[in-house]
């Protein structure tokens, strides 16, 4: 019997741990970071007008950032008047807190842009002008800062500092950028360096970035102005890099993707998207192949049972990418681009012009399966990611953040 009690507890406390670190862990694109999230029993049509409204609130400021949600809190920052606040809503919509974050980018697209990382106890934000801040996730208060450009002599870009953080165990991984340090891991408690690199010395490219696993190895991949680069998340040692095509403004905003030893990257508006085959040791590539009009911005991509969904903005619709060879399956022009997310084997694509639909991507084409507008959405630049959590799909457009429920009753 003691032994019984044994193995059953040695079987349930791994459970209760993830349970915790999944329920306390929020970042960019899901808990994979590649757009799908692991929710189910979700409705599979929406009614006319769109699904229930849960709460709304309509005083963020303005900025780019989804919202980061965990069991605690739904996070979301927003710039007024050059300062961006850092706000923490219990989920029946209460302003549990708010906290000033300092001076944040107002030239070209002004306000926030980069989403809360949240980890456990901690939570990180990387601002436009290269600010790199740890917050205790309870109550805001500030744990430490890096300014990256005053500090350790980072290069802005043209529209400010747009990556969104990753952290890999107790690493931390940012991309300053520039010939000091590109790229840097830091201990996620304390902000010192664990390593830093510089890469080849280009400047950042608004692109968040990931962490794979591939023979046996963890390699961190991202882009920067002009390149796809590889290097050993353990060490930063640079394994190689690759030429991207769009090399007028450096805009590489779609987080790289992995899977069966495949890498597929989005170059850029006009220049299309690609793939890649890593070597089994990882230390080299070859091209597979490459769709030039499969260049959305910055809205992402879906992989799913074998199949890309992803947008165009030269041609302004929707594409079924077969994975492996890049074939387009179908295509989808009744809904604009934008950024595209996923759940229960359902689409939930957030366009440009503040359309939000439910697409089901059958065998033969895209199904919609409900679409309505959210507040003032004739106007352009909804850029913010949709989040789903616990059945309820988060949408941002500049002020305001809406809270619906898309879970079957």
């Amino acid at each position: 019997m003691k032994n019984s009690k044994l193995y059953l507890l040695l079987f349930i406390l791994p459970l209760l741990i993830q349970c915790k670190d999944s329920s306390q862990y929020s970042q960019w694109r899901g808990p994979d970071r590649n757009g799908i999230y692991p929710e189910t029993n979700l409705l599979e049509e929406w009614p006319e007008n769109g699904p229930e409204l849960i709460w709304n609130f309509d005083e963020l400021g303005i900025g780019y950032t989804s919202a980061a949600v965990t069991s605690d809190f739904v996070y979301i920052t927003g710039t007024k008047d050059s300062i961006t606040y850092l706000y923490a809503f219990n989920h029946t919509g209460e302003l549990a807190w708010k906290k000033d974050m300092g001076l944040e980018w107002i030239k070209t697209y002004p306000g926030v842009r980069s989403t809360p990382l949240i980890y456990d106890d901690f939570g990180y934000i990387f601002n436009g002008l290269g600010v790199l801040q740890c917050f205790d996730a309870k109550t805001g208060v500030m744990q430490w800062e890096i300014d990256f450009i005053m500090e350790h002599n980072a290069k802005n870009i043209q529209h400010g500092f747009t990556e969104n953080l990753l952290i890999d165990g107790n690493k931390l991984f940012i991309t300053p950028g520039g010939e000091d340090i590109s790229i840097a891991a830091l201990n996620r408690f304390t902000g010192e360096f664990i390593w830093t690199s510089n890469g080849n010395g280009e400047i950042s490219a608004y692109c968040s970035p990931n962490i794979i696993s591939h023979g046996g190895k963890k390699y961190f991949i991202t882009m920067l102005f002009n390149s796809l680069i590889f290097l050993d998340a353990e060490t930063g040692d640079l394994i190689w890099e690759k030429e991207l095509s769009e090399e007028k403004y450096g805009i590489h905003a779609n987080v790289p993707l992995y899977h069966n030893g495949n890498i597929f990257a989005i170059d850029g508006w006009g220049y299309g998207a690609f793939m890649v085959k890593l070597s089994d040791d990882g230390i080299s590539y070859t091209d597979v192949w490459k769709v030039d009009s499969a260049d959305v911005q910055m809205g992402d991509a879906i992989l799913m049972d074998e199949k890309l969904y992803v947008a165009s903005g030269s041609k302004n619709e929707w594409y079924c990418m077969d994975w492996n060879s890049g074939e387009i399956n179908y295509t989808m022009d009744t809904i604009i681009v934008g950024s595209i997310i996923s759940a229960d084997h359902m689409l939930y694509i957030y366009t440009y012009r503040g359309e939000v639909a439910l697409v089901n991507p059958t065998e033969t084409g895209f199904e919609i399966m409900g679409r309505f507008n959210v507040d003032e959405s004739k106007r352009q630049d909804h850029y913010a990611h949709p989040v789903i959590h616990n059945r309820r799909l988060y949408i941002r457009y500049t002020n305001s953040l809406w809270v619906y429920n898309i879970g079957k009753s």
